[in-house]
């Protein structure tokens, strides 16, 4: 059982930093047909390639082999270390 006495925001608090700034990242990528739209930008697939990524990115970022991978190679995106 973990130890609920110290929230890991607390215990770890540079990687709840890393990690709500990549929060930050992608929501931001939701405002790219935004921009494209009022910088005159036509190319709608590339918009459309960039959001899909972002979602895929986040998807697999969720997967429990990838939270193992950055748990032992990344551990500052890492949940819960």
């Amino acid at each position: 059982m973990p130890d609920l006495a110290t929230p890991t925001q607390v215990a770890y608090p540079w990687q709840a930093t890393a990690r709500t700034v990549f929060a930050v990242l992608v929501a931001l990528a939701s405002l790219i047909p935004v921009v494209a739209v009022a910088g005159g930008i036509d190319t709608v697939p590339a918009v459309a390639q960039l959001i899909a990524v972002c979602g895929a990115v986040t998807r697999i970022l969720a997967l429990p082999a990838v939270e193992d991978f950055l748990s032992r190679f990344l551990p500052f995106l890492a949940a819960g270390h």
